[in-house]
């Protein structure tokens, strides 16, 4: 309990350490952005399969291919929905809001916000769900992988806010609260897997499917959108890499 709430902050808190680089940087290229997000693409993509759907695999007994396919398409199908009602980040992020700072654009810069927002609340499940399985290795592996991406997520936040003329304190808080979001739904997750253990494998594999979804979908798309494919892709790669050398030596500590 005490190690998945202490999880619960530190992945919350990636969001605003993130915020806080926002306001030092806040002109950083599309080139680097896109090597930053594709490396925490890498991260998160090695987090969801050696993290969540393996072990989904492991303790899903007999049918566990069945149950972790399930698991995965329903998890995607839930991001899914959800994007159906708020805005793709790769659409509405970036130069789209720099090079139009009029009021119009005032909307769909908090929706682009909340879109964020909504987002963090499956990957914070995604974190809480990986203590169920007891092996502390794999649950710091996804632990970490959520936060780090988190990090140029909390980052991107601030120059849109800025732009529309919101004031410095009020976009911190805004940044702050979308970490706060991960925040409950890790403990979410852990609560969930932990009164009704038998759920686990099926969770693990849905919140495997959640973190596949953004992956693909918003994240990829948006380091492939500048010009920048080939850097954004081997960034990924390494951040891939990286994840599983952490896994291991995590895994070999802690496991």
């Amino acid at each position: 309990m005490k190690v998945a709430l202490i999880t619960a902050m530190g992945v919350g808190g990636a969001t605003v350490f993130g915020a806080m680089i926002g306001f030092l940087f806040k002109n950083i290229s599309h080139k680097v952005n896109d090597m930053i997000l594709g490396f925490a693409s890498g991260i998160m993509l090695a987090a969801a399969v050696v993290g969540l759907i393996l072990p989904s695999i492991e303790y899903g007994g007999k049918h566990a291919v069945i149950v972790t396919a399930i698991g995965i398409i329903l998890g995607a199908v839930l991001i899914n929905l959800i994007d159906y009602f708020t805005p793709h980040i790769h659409k509405i992020s970036g130069s789209d809001i720099e090079k139009h700072k009029e009021f119009e654009q005032y909307d769909k810069i908090l929706l682009f916000v909340l879109a964020i927002a909504i987002h963090n609340f499956p990957e914070g499940i995604a974190a809480g769900v990986s203590f169920g399985t007891e092996n502390i290795g794999d649950a710091l592996s996804v632990a970490i992988g959520i936060a780090l991406q988190n990090i140029p997520e909390g980052a991107i936040i601030i120059a849109p806010l800025l732009s529309i003329g919101i004031s410095k304190r009020k976009t911190f808080l805004i940044a702050a609260f979308t970490g706060v979001i991960e925040v409950a739904g890790t403990m979410f997750g852990y609560f969930a897997v932990t009164v009704a253990s038998a759920i686990l494998p099926f969770a693990l594999a849905f919140a495997g499917g959640t973190m596949l979804y953004v992956i693909s979908d918003e994240m990829i798309p948006e380091t492939h959108s500048h010009g920048y494919e080939s850097q954004a892709t081997y960034s990924l790669i390494i951040g891939f890499i990286l994840m599983l050398a952490m896994d291991h030596y995590i895994g070999y500590y802690f496991g």
